[in-house]
């Protein structure tokens, strides 16, 4: 059903690279979201006046819910497809993760909201009748929400949206909130006992416990959580794969929505080269991860000597040192300019971000504890952070 659907309402399915048809698949998504819940809401509604259950009316307003999170999806999909302009010059994508987070906010004030009734239902309980319509068709809720839990997870996964990984964690609650009523109908068909208001909070702390961790979720984008340490590991040794490539750092990764990453790095490449060929190196690397990948990567030249072993041996004479303090650190960057009494050492250090000196009592612990040929050294350095070189 879910290929049929993609097939017949997605124009140019096959290319998930394009922001359009990304939005088509969300639109799509939130349309069907739309027509299901209130379809549902409306078969629960009808059964939890007949029976009086407030666990199945409460159901009914959560899957209204579900049909106003879906409108939001949809809304969300459709401004995040809308190109970049001069007030946001690197476009509108956000939108998507902004209409997650509405989502994972509305299942936390439904859970808070059945609380609350269940409590007072707890309170001051009330008989129920369970009918055969009101089985009917909580069993057929079930199996409709197990039908768009799997839609959801799989357009999600299809296009790597958080939007939509949110509204398949909010089916498969809802999957689990009327199975649970569906028990307790029984239960008290069978044995006159009612747990219509136990069962309620159960379902309600775990809807809160849920909304909690999708807020956090969707939220972590936003606020500009490190990339995926594979993705940062995949760009850097596929740039140290062209030719010329001597080593790369100052990795940077800013996420501007799904398939809207921009990067930037340092690369080191031989200082006696030919500029002209480390440039067009330079131009094919950026080329090829905005072709191949959608990134816009941004390259910083930097050359170095490799052949110079002067300079080679003071880098690892430097190197082992810094190793001594923290096993983690790395330097690069690395330059050397003599003086008559002493020489001065200019590079860039990467410590960890639990590191515990200060750059300027790592300045000052390299230059009482490093010497080059018996001089003195002077240490002109700066700290990058490693949490800095994968953040957003």
């Amino acid at each position: 059903m879910t290929n049929l659907l993609v097939r017949l309402l997605v124009k140019d399915y096959k290319n998930l690279q394009s922001p359009a048809v990304r939005a088509r698949y969300g639109q799509m998504a939130g349309l069907v979201g739309i027509v299901c819940n209130l379809l549902l809401a409306a078969g629960k509604l009808a059964a939890g006046l007949l029976s009086g259950s407030l666990a199945i009316t409460a159901d009914a307003v959560n899957n209204l819910s579900d049909a106003a999170s879906s409108i939001i999806t949809l809304v969300g999909f459709k401004l995040s497809a809308r190109p970049a302009d001069e007030g946001h010059p690197f476009g509108h994508a956000r939108f998507e993760y902004i209409a997650g987070l509405a989502v994972a906010v509305l299942v936390l004030v439904v859970g808070v909201e059945l609380g609350k009734s269940s409590i007072e239902k707890i309170a001051n309980p009330a008989p129920v009748v369970y009918g055969n319509l009101a089985l009917l068709v909580l069993a057929a809720s079930i199996l409709v929400k197990v039908w768009m839990a799997n839609f959801n997870r799989s357009i999600g996964r299809r296009i790597g949206s958080t939007a939509l990984e949110a509204t398949f964690a909010d089916s498969r609650n809802d999957v689990i909130t009327t199975t649970a009523v569906l028990a307790a109908a029984l239960v008290a068909r069978a044995t006159g006992f009612s747990l219509d208001g136990w069962m309620g909070a159960a379902v309600a702390v775990f809807i809160i416990v849920s909304g909690i961790g999708l807020v956090k979720d969707t939220l972590d984008p936003l606020l500009g959580a490190a990339p995926d340490p594979a993705l940062v590991k995949a760009i850097e040794e596929r740039i140290d794969g062209y030719p010329g490539v001597l080593g790369t750092h100052d990795l940077m990764v800013h996420d501007y929505g799904p398939n809207r990453r921009f990067a930037s790095a340092h690369v080191e490449m031989d200082a006696d080269a030919d500029v002209l060929d480390s440039h067009e190196v330079i131009d094919r690397i950026e080329r090829d991860f905005l072709e191949q990948d959608n990134i816009h990567l941004i390259i910083h030249y930097d050359p170095v000597a490799p052949d110079d072993s002067v300079v080679g041996e003071a880098r690892q004479a430097l190197e082992a040192y810094l190793k001594t303090l923290d096993g983690r650190i790395t330097i690069h960057d690395f330059r050397m300019v003599d003086g008559k009494k002493h020489v001065n050492y200019i590079f860039d250090v990467r410590v960890p971000p639990d590191f515990a000196m200060t750059p300027e009592e790592l300045r000052a612990d390299v230059e009482k504890s490093v010497k080059h040929d018996g001089r003195r050294v002077h240490v002109h350095l700066t700290v990058d952070y490693s949490y800095m070189a994968v953040s957003n």
